[in-house]
């Protein structure tokens, strides 16, 4: 009887570290760090298209939808890259990669988040932010990771403009049209930030994506084109910055965003000059800030 009672409790203890582990695994296959990325544009959106805040349960609703139908994209990303991600060091112990889920297993749980936040986006905000967070997910899967991704070195450029759908999908929860130029200036600076955003990360792991026989610019332009490409798309971002600010907007966007910007630029021309992984580096860490305080300063001067 006693060694039953004493062996009750670590029987029990075991199930629940054994589910707690399947849980994290589900959740990571997600690429939650990317759904965090993806979500700085979505509120700001949101309360710019309001000019103010447009709701709690509203914004809560269309985070939650948006970050279903994304996490969906990116598990069923993970399983179509689970042979490629086993030969880059960066991307070996995600779980699909080590076979700790299994493929049906991951493709259901993927296409039923994205079910859910189609629904869950039709019912709380609109049929189109729905709609626009679908074509986010087909995009993604069969142009750019099917298709692009180990076909083209401009895979990053092309596909990225799935990443820049949040924006749309926020501001359509809250409007329910796209017909303001808005959304699409904001959607086309995540567009032009994202190439120089990855490219310089990619510097790094050049050698990973030799490995794993991906296109990627650092692997086959190498440094000295990557950098090139880099600064050309860096000052096509600076444009965007620039017509948005014509459009009106008062000096609590237009100082921060062109403060960010000229940051960025000074970045770009240093990479430009080394061609190092080290300046690339240092473009890819602003880079994360400089989303996120673009995007601020966009909602906070709309509030204002």
């Amino acid at each position: 009887m006693s060694q039953r009672a004493a062996a009750g409790p670590l029987h029990t203890s075991g199930r629940y570290e054994s589910l707690t582990s399947t849980l994290r695994r589900y959740v990571l296959a997600t690429k939650p760090r990317i759904i965090e990325l993806l979500l700085v544009t979505t509120v700001p959106a949101m309360v710019v298209a309001f000019e103010g805040w447009p709701g709690t349960r509203l914004v809560v609703m269309t985070l939650l939808g948006g970050s279903l139908t994304a996490g969906c994209a990116n598990v069923l990303n993970n399983v179509y890259d689970r042979d490629i991600d086993r030969l880059m060091g960066r991307t070996g112990r995600r779980p699909t990669a080590r076979d700790e889920l299994s493929v049906r297993g991951a493709v259901t749980y993927g296409i039923v988040l994205g079910v859910v936040g189609f629904g869950l986006l039709t019912v709380e905000a609109n049929l189109l932010a729905a709609a626009l967070a679908v074509s986010a997910i087909l995009f993604y899967v069969f142009v750019y990771t099917m298709w692009l991704k180990r076909t083209s070195d401009q895979a990053v450029v092309i596909g990225g403009a799935a990443g820049c759908v949040p924006v749309l999908v926020g501001w359509a929860a809250v409007t329910g049209n796209l017909s303001d130029p808005r959304p699409w200036l904001l959607f086309a600076i995540v567009f032009w930030w994202t190439p120089p955003h990855f490219w310089a990360l990619a510097m790094k792991y050049r050698e990973d994506y030799l490995a794993a026989g991906l296109p990627m610019l650092p692997v086959t332009r190498g440094n000295e084109a990557t950098s090139q490409q880099v600064l050309l798309y860096s000052w096509l971002l600076l444009s965007v910055v620039l017509l948005y600010v014509s459009t009106g907007v008062g000096w609590m966007f237009a100082l921060p965003a062109l403060g960010m910007t000229a940051g960025w630029l000074l970045l770009a021309h240093q990479l430009r000059r080394e061609q190092t992984v080290k300046a690339g580096m240092r473009l890819f860490h602003f880079s994360t800030t400089y989303l996120a305080v673009v995007f601020a300063a966009a909602a906070l001067d709309a509030t204002i």
